[in-house]
C-alpha cells in the first residue's frame, strides 16, 4: 500500500449523517480496489457543533481539516437553529471554514444524464446535453463584507458592505480559465457592471486575464441575462465564472436544469490540490434520519474529491461510471422516482452505486 490520505469527515446535520455513510462506504471500496488508505478523521461543524460545542466551527475541527488532504462535508443547518443570534447559526460554521481554509473557489457542475432528462422540469430539447461549471468566488463579497444595523431618523437601516479586491478577483477568474481549458474552452463572466462599481472592477481584470489565455474564448454577460439565458439556453454556457452572491444564486438555478437538487456536487478549492467537497443540497431536516435522501451528490463529490485532491483519476472516472449505470438501469431515490412504491431507500442506492463501482475497469 503505497498512498495514504487524510481525510476529514464532517457529516453536520439533518440529512448530512446519512448520505455520508454512503460516501464512506464507497471510500473503503475504493481502498480495496486501489490499494490505498484513507485515515478518516470525524469531526463537528453546524448545527452539531453548537450543540456539542457551543461554535459552529470548533478549533479542533478547523486544526484538523488543516492538516487533511481533503474535507467531505454533509450538510449544515435546520429550524432548531433558526432563532439563534447570528454568530451561532449553523450557516456561520460554513463561512468561516472556507475563510479559515482559505478556499476561495467554488466548482459546481450542472449536468444532466441521459436517464434523467424526463426528470427536468425543463423540455427535453432544451436541457439535453447541459453541461454547465460555475466557478463561485467564495470568501469575498456582500457575504463576507461589513454588516452594520442602526437607527436613522427614527427608523432602523441595514447596510451589507460589497468589495472586492484585484487579487480577490484574479485568482478565481484563472481558475475558471484553467477550468475552461480541460473542457470547451470558453468561458462567461457574470456581472452587473451596468449598476456596480465591483463588477466594473470585476470586468476589467477578467479582461487583464483574458490575455494570458489566448486559447479560452470568453463573453461579460450581466446576472439578470444570465438567470434567463440559463432557462432558456443552457446548452450554450461552458464554465461560468462570477462573484459570491450571484454564483450562489446561478448555481443553485443551474443545478434545478438537472431535476432534483439532490444530483450534484461541488468542490470548493485554493490553491493546490486541497478541497473542501460537498453536495449542494442543503440539510433536509424534514426527511433526516427517514433514510430516503438521495445520496447521489455526496457520492459524486467523493469522486471530485478522488479526482481533484487525491488523484485518482482511475477510481474517480469509475464512481462516475457507476453512478450513470445505476440510474440508467432505473434505480431512483424518492426525490428523482416517479412514485414512491418505486424508491430505493438512500443505503440501498448506495450499495447499487458501490457494487457497479466494484464491477468497472
Amino acid at each position: 500500500m503505497d498512498k495514504e490520505f487524510q481525510i476529514v469527515i464532517l457529516p453536520g446535520d439533518g440529512i448530512g449523517p446519512e448520505i455520508m455513510e454512503e460516501a464512506v462506504k464507497l471510500l473503503r471500496n475504493v481502498e480495496e480496489k486501489e490499494g490505498v488508505r484513507f485515515h478518516l478523521s470525524y469531526e463537528r461543524i453546524g448545527g452539531d457543533a453548537i450543540d456539542h460545542d457551543g461554535t459552529p466551527l470548533p478549533e479542533q475541527t478547523l486544526n484538523r481539516c488543516r492538516e487533511a488532504d481533503a474535507v467531505l462535508l454533509g450538510a449544515v443547518g435546520g429550524p432548531k437553529w433558526d432563532d439563534n443570534p447570528p454568530e451561532l447559526r449553523p450557516e456561520k460554521g460554513l463561512l468561516a471554514i472556507r475563510k479559515g481554509l482559505d478556499i476561495f473557489a467554488n466548482l459546481r457542475p450542472a449536468f444532466l444524464y441521459d436517464a434523467m432528462k424526463s426528470v427536468s422540469s425543463l423540455k427535453e430539447e432544451v436541457v439535453r446535453g447541459v453541461d454547465i461549471m460555475v466557478v463561485r468566488e467564495l470568501t469575498g463579497g456582500i457575504y463576507f463584507g461589513e454588516k452594520t444595523r442602526e437607527t436613522v431618523n427614527g427608523q432602523e437601516m441595514a447596510t451589507d458592505k460589497l468589495s472586492y479586491t484585484e487579487q480577490e478577483i484574479e485568482r478565481v477568474v484563472r481558475q475558471a480559465f484553467e477550468i475552461a481549458r480541460k473542457r470547451k474552452n470558453f468561458v462567461t463572466s457574470v456581472d452587473k457592471a451596468n449598476v456596480l462599481e465591483s463588477s466594473r472592477l470585476w470586468r476589467s481584470v477578467v479582461d487583464r486575464v483574458a490575455k494570458d489565455y489566448p486559447d479560452v474564448q470568453y463573453q461579460h454577460m450581466l446576472v439578470d441575462a444570465c438567470a434567463m439565458e440559463i432557462i432558456r439556453s443552457p446548452r450554450q454556457f461552458d464554465v461560468i465564472v462570477t462573484e459570491n452572491m450571484f454564483g450562489d444564486i446561478l448555481s443553485d438555478e443551474a443545478s434545478m436544469l438537472t431535476g432534483s437538487i439532490g444530483m450534484l456536487p461541488s468542490a470548493s478549492m485554493g490553491d493546490g490540490t486541497f478541497g473542501l467537497y460537498e453536495p449542494v443540497h442543503g440539510s433536509a431536516p424534514d426527511i433526516a434520519g427517514e433514510n430516503i435522501a438521495n445520496p447521489v451528490a455526496t457520492i459524486l463529490s467523493t469522486a471530485m474529491m478522488l479526482r481533484y485532491s487525491l488523484g485518482l483519476t482511475r477510481a474517480a472516472d469509475e464512481v462516475d461510471r457507476a453512478v450513470e449505470e445505476v440510474l440508467q438501469s432505473g434505480v431512483r431515490t424518492m426525490d428523482i422516482a416517479e412514485s414512491r412504491e418505486q424508491a430505493v431507500t438512500t443505503s440501498e442506492m448506495g450499495d447499487q452505486i458501490v457494487a457497479a463501482y466494484r464491477k468497472q475497469g
